[in-house]
């Protein structure tokens, strides 16, 4: 029973990195999104 909760933790505990790096991706994605929309705007000014 130790080891399929060892490893339950294990896998939820992976797809949690990979949740949290897709999070920071998306940050920044619309971030880069955000600030090239700023600057086209800066453009017609």
């Amino acid at each position: 029973m130790g080891n399929l909760v060892d490893a339950d933790l294990a896998k939820e505990s992976a797809k949690l990195t990979a949740l949290q790096t897709k999070q920071q991706l998306g940050v920044q994605a619309l971030s880069i999104a955000n600030s090239a929309s700023q600057t086209l705007l800066s453009l017609f000014r």
